[in-house]
Parts: structure tokens; sequence; C-alpha cells
């Protein structure tokens, strides 16, 4: 396993992991796929800002990915980060999405930024497991605040500081 910085070579193998999951789930809120073009301007876009966005490789093929980006515009925000994990599917509950996170934490304290906030579709036990075995602790939870394959989701937000 080898966890590294990702790069526009890896935003086809990025975008075919996520679009499982918009296609399947409703983890995510998006409900279109996205393209390897797309998905490349999206690590660029958070790159250009100097967060990280890290990838997770398994004999040479990536196999989830991590990032970070800002909370929120404002100014006041400015030491807090979004965090994002997604793994293959069926690579669950394998210590990929761990592996992850523990290296994109240093990063992000390296960076100056003092809290990390992981937004959680429910119903997700194994992402509420991920992120509260590393030191998260629920925050809020928002009602029926999205609708995908025809139902109502609730969300809630972990936070840790870094």
């Amino acid at each position: 396993m080898n966890v590294r910085h990702a790069t526009s070579d890896d935003a086809a193998q990025i975008a075919e992991i996520y679009n499982h999951y918009i296609l399947t789930s409703v983890i995510t809120f998006e409900e279109s796929p996205v393209t390897g073009s797309e998905m490349s301007s999206r690590i660029a876009e958070v790159q250009s800002i100097s967060f990280p966005w890290l990838v997770v490789e398994k004999n040479g093929i990536v196999v989830g990915f991590a990032y970070g980006n800002k909370w929120k515009a404002r100014a006041a925000y400015k030491f807090s980060s979004e965090v994002t994990v997604y793994v293959h599917s069926g690579l669950g509950a394998s210590g990929l999405g761990s592996a992850l996170y523990e290296r994109l934490f240093p990063i992000l304290k390296s960076l100056g930024l003092h809290t990390a906030i992981g937004g959680i579709a429910l119903p997700n036990e194994a992402s509420v497991r991920l992120h509260e075995k590393l030191g998260f602790r629920k925050v809020a939870h928002f009602e029926e605040v999205g609708f995908k394959h025809n139902r109502w989701v609730d969300v809630a937000y972990w936070q840790r500081q870094l």
C-alpha cells in the first residue's frame, strides 16, 4: 500500500471509485457521474489553494482517495478543513481509509489548520466507525436535508482537533 499526493494522471481512477457511490448510494449527493477531466479539475482546484489530495495505491492501482478543503469561505474559518475519504467498493474496513486519514491529518496540521470536519450522509455505519476510530465526535445532525434515490437523507457532522 502506498499513500501519495494525487496527480491529474489519477483522475480517471478516482472518478471510477467516486462514480460507484454516485450511482449506487446516498453517500454523496451528486447524482450524475463525473468524468476523469472533471475530477482532474477538482484535484487541481483543491491543490491550487495548497490543500492536500491524496490517493492510496495497491499494486499501482488507485484504490482510495482523501482530501482536505476549506470548511467555509469566511476568514474566521481559515483554521478548519472539511475532509473527505472514499475507498474502492468492496475494500471497506481494509485499513485504506485509516491510512489515508492518518497521512492527511499531519499535512493539514502542518498547514496551520486546527480542526477537521467530516460530513456523513446517514445511514453509513462504516464511515461513522472510521471517523470515531480516528478521534472524531459527532457534533451536528440535520434531518432530511438531502433527497436522492427517492428518499430523504439525514446528514451529520463529526469533528476532531488536529
